[in-house]
């Protein structure tokens, strides 16, 4: 059996790349992939949220799984998204991952019909008693509706269930209560973009969001001055040298255009990245707005 790889440090959640009619590009993900951790990344995360798992077919994700683990063949520790709403299909996702190579699994709560944290605590107890892995808990409020609680996700620790989390709410206090209540048994992922650096001072055993995936090289000179360096007034320098392109990222929309989907897929465009686009209902980045993301990335790079 392989040695499995726990995740650690910078995280990106990866997108995946998409040739021009849609279908998966399986070169242009191997050079996405190589970029990611030539820049810096120490782990991946795949088919996530940033990763479009919503708009993929099982089967589909399964050789999305199977390409990038085979390709990756060990170099940094590889979590897969195999989160789904029915817990039966949670566990096929999540065994396929393990049977092809993964490292771990990070699985989004039950999402859309809401079920109650009974169901959801014994959904996550059902995939352990299934896999070996690791299992990471996706904690997304914004996609899924609600998130565990420290303290639930403390019980699921002390059985034996889970290893990791991605707090993904964007609070950084979430990393000070998980740690304060399950210390360093449990590993705590920051999963949003704009309070990395609090959270990492705050001891964050990682950043996994979107962020990482399209912007490697800041991200992790920021988290090596945080958790490295420890230097706070640095660390807030390179908050302040990111804070324009993430006032844009969050805040410069009209009617809520453009996507944040549409944006990401385009930084790496403008990076020399042959990204596709993201599956529609999404598409392209408008003019205006790419000419604003050049000007970002201009003096961001």
């Amino acid at each position: 059996m392989k040695e499995i790889k726990k995740a650690f440090g910078v995280m990106p959640a990866s997108m995946t790349i998409w040739q021009h009619d849609q279908s998966y590009d399986k070169k242009g993900m191997e050079k996405y992939l190589r970029w990611l951790i030539d820049q810096g990344a120490h782990s991946l995360s795949i088919c996530g949220s940033t990763g479009e798992n919503i708009a993929m077919e099982m089967n589909e994700q399964k050789e999305i799984i199977e390409h990038v683990v085979r390709f990756i063949d060990g170099e940094v520790p590889v979590y897969c998204g195999t989160g789904r709403y029915a817990t039966l299909h949670t566990v096929e996702l999540s065994k396929f991952a393990q049977d092809v190579g993964a490292d771990g699994v990070m699985v989004i709560l039950p999402f859309y019909l809401n079920p109650h944290k009974r169901a959801v605590m014994e959904h996550f107890r059902e995939l352990r008693r299934n896999i070996d892995i690791n299992i990471m808990v996706y904690n997304n409020p914004w996609f899924a509706g609600y998130e565990l609680t420290p303290s639930e996700i403390e019980t699921l620790l002390n059985e034996g269930v889970i290893n990791s989390i991605k707090a993904a709410h964007g609070d950084a206090n979430r990393v000070h209560e998980l740690k304060f209540h399950c210390g360093d048994r449990l590993d705590v992922f920051y999963g949003h973009d704009y309070a990395a650096m609090e959270a990492l001072l705050a001891k964050a055993d990682g950043w996994l969001s979107g962020f990482p995936g399209i912007l490697p090289k800041p991200c992790r000179q920021l988290f090596d001055i945080c958790a490295k360096e420890k230097d706070v007034e640095k660390a807030n320098q390179q908050q302040y040298k990111m804070q324009p392109f993430i006032d844009y990222f969050f805040y410069d929309k009209i009617n809520g255009v453009p996507h944040w989907q549409e944006i990401c897929k385009y930084v790496l465009a403008a990076q020399g990245l042959e990204a596709g686009l993201p599956r529609r209902p999404l598409g392209a980045l408008d003019e205006a707005n790419k000419k604003k993301v050049d000007k970002l990335l201009a003096d961001l790079l």
